[in-house]
C-alpha cells in the first residue's frame, strides 16, 4: 500500500478544525506537552454555530479564547481533570466556562467514556513512518483509550516531537484526519529548588533504600529529592510523568532500572514533559517505555514493583492525617492527578517494603499559615484519606503514619510542623479531643 498517499489522502488544515465541532458533543484533547495547541487555538471560530461542546483535558497549558472568553458560556465548556494557571484564571475571572472533574488518573477517561461516547479526540503525534505508523510522542495516559472509543480522530503531526516506544504506535489507517503543526513541543524547566526544599528533599532521600522503584513528580520538592538521590544504587522508575532529574540520574549511573520486579531494565511512564534535552533524549530511546495510565497508575500494578516508593506534594494536612493536594476549601486549585493512585499502590506493596511519602512546606504564604491544620477548611477535597497516609515529610523532619493511633498521629504531626505553630496546634488538638 501506499501509506503516503493514504496520509495525503487525510491532511487537512487547522482551518478545518472549527467545520469539526458539533453542539452537545465530548471533544477529548491530549494533556501537558501533547496539547493540540494548533487546533485548539481555533475552537473559539466555531462559537457562532455551536452549542454546549465540553471539552475534555488535563493541565491546559494556554489561555484559550474557547474557555477564556465569557461570551463563550454556553457555547463552550472546558472540563478539567486538572486545573492549570489558565483554568484557575477562568474560574476566579467568572466566566462560566471551565468545571472540575473529579477523578483518579488511572481511571480518568476511561469513566468518562462510560459516561458518554466521545465524539472527536484531538491529539498529536510524529510524522507518519515507512510502514504508516506514527508515534502518539509524549503522552498515552488516557489519549489512545479516547482515541481507540471517539467517532472522530485527528492527529496534529508535529515534526519536532520525540519518536517514544511503549504503546505509543498508531495507524494511520485509524486516524481520520491529520493536521500538519510544527512548534517545539511545550516545555517545563526544572524548578530550582532553595534551601528548604533542600532540606525536604534530604529527609526523603534518607527514606529511599537501594534498589528502590520511585513515581517522582514535579516541582521544587521533587527536584530536591533528586538532587540529594545523588549516592543512591540501582534504582528504578515507574511513574506516571517521566522529568528532567529521572534522565539525569539516569545519566549519572543511579537509575538503573535493573532491579525492577517488572519491566527490568525498562523507565515505565505514561506522559512526559520537561525540557528540550529531556525531549531529545526521549527520541528513540527503547530504555523507555511509554504505556497506558489505566495500567501504570492502576494501585494493582504499582503495588507488584519490588521496594515502591511513591514521592507527592500536599496543600496542607490535617492532624488527624488527611491529605489535602488539590483544593483549599471550595477552591479547586489543580486535582487529584496519581497521587491517590500511587500511594495506595505503594503501601499495599507484594514485598511488604514499599512506602508512599507525602511532602510540604511546614508553613506557607511566607510563613504566615501552617501547612499542618487541627482541621481541613470546609469544603476541602481529601486527596488521601487518611488511612492511606504513610510517611510526612517537611523540612523539620520525617514521621510515619501508618497505624498510628489519632492521638499518635498528631503528636507525630506537630513535631513536624513549624516551631512557631506547634503551641497553638496542641492547645486546638486538645480543643477537638485529638489529645
Amino acid at each position: 500500500m501506499d501509506y503516503a498517499e493514504i496520509y495525503r489522502s487525510k491532511r487537512i488544515g487547522l482551518e478545518d478544525i472549527p467545520g469539526l465541532l458539533r453542539s452537545d458533543t465530548d471533544v477529548i484533547v491530549a494533556q501537558c506537552a501533547s496539547e493540540p495547541q494548533g487546533c485548539m487555538s481555533r475552537f473559539h471560530l466555531a462559537a457562532e454555530r455551536v452549542g454546549d461542546v465540553k471539552v475534555f483535558s488535563v493541565l491546559t497549558l494556554k489561555p484559550y479564547p474557547f474557555y477564556m472568553l465569557p461570551e463563550m458560556r454556553g457555547r463552550f465548556e472546558l472540563c478539567s481533570w486538572f486545573h492549570a494557571p489558565g483554568t484557575r484564571e477562568a474560574v476566579k475571572a467568572g466566566t462560566g466556562t471551565v468545571t472540575f472533574v473529579p477523578n483518579m488518573l488511572h481511571r480518568a477517561g476511561l469513566d468518562r467514556i462510560q459516561v458518554r461516547k466521545p465524539y472527536l479526540f484531538i491529539g498529536t503525534c510524529t510524522p507518519p513512518d515507512e510502514k504508516g505508523f506514527v508515534s502518539l510522542s509524549l503522552g498515552i495516559t488516557y489519549e489512545k483509550d479516547v482515541l481507540e472509543a471517539a467517532s472522530v480522530v485527528v492527529l496534529e503531526v508535529n515534526d519536532r516531537l520525540p519518536r517514544t516506544f511503549g504503546d505509543t504506535q498508531i495507524h494511520i489507517n485509524d486516524v481520520d484526519h491529520f493536521v500538519e503543526f510544527s512548534q517545539t513541543p511545550p516545555t517545563l524547566p526544572p524548578a530550582e529548588p532553595d534551601a528548604i526544599s533542600m532540606q525536604i528533599g534530604a529527609h526523603i532521600a534518607r527514606l529511599v533504600d537501594d534498589g528502590s522503584t520511585l513515581q517522582l513528580g514535579i516541582g521544587e520538592i521533587p527536584n530536591a529529592a533528586a538532587l540529594s538521590l545523588r549516592d543512591k544504587n540501582d534504582l528504578g522508575v515507574h511513574t506516571e510523568m517521566l522529568v528532567d532529574a529521572m534522565m539525569e540520574l539516569y545519566e549519572l549511573g543511579v537509575i538503573t532500572n535493573k532491579k525492577k520486579s517488572i519491566y527490568k531494565d525498562k523507565f515505565v511512564c505514561t506522559f512526559s514533559m520537561g525540557s528540550e534535552k529531556l525531549y531529545r533524549w526521549l527520541d528513540n530511546n527503547q530504555a523507555v517505555e511509554f504505556l497506558r495510565g489505566r495500567y501504570v497508575n492502576d494501585p494493582c500494578v504499582v503495588r507488584r514493583n519490588a521496594r515502591m516508593v511513591s514521592i507527592n506534594t500536599c496543600l496542607m494536612i490535617d492532624l488527624t492525617g488527611q491529605v489535602a493536594s488539590e483544593s483549599i476549601g471550595t477552591h479547586q486549585y489543580s486535582g487529584t492527578g496519581g497521587q491517590t493512585d500511587t500511594a495506595v499502590g505503594a503501601v499495599e506493596g507484594l514485598d511488604g517494603l514499599g512506602k508512599s511519602i507525602i511532602a510540604c512546606r511546614a508553613t506557607a504564604r511566607d510563613g504566615a499559615v501552617s501547612t499542618i491544620v487541627p482541621v481541613l477548611p470546609p469544603g476541602t477535597a481529601v486527596t488521601l484519606h487518611r488511612s492511606n497516609t504513610d510517611w510526612v515529610v517537611t523540612e523539620y523532619g520525617a514521621v510515619r503514619l501508618r497505624g498510628l493511633t489519632v492521638r499518635e498521629r498528631t503528636r507525630a504531626l506537630i513535631s513536624v510542623a513549624h516551631p512557631d505553630f506547634r503551641q497553638d496546634l496542641e492547645i486546638q488538638a486538645r480543643q477537638y479531643g485529638f489529645i
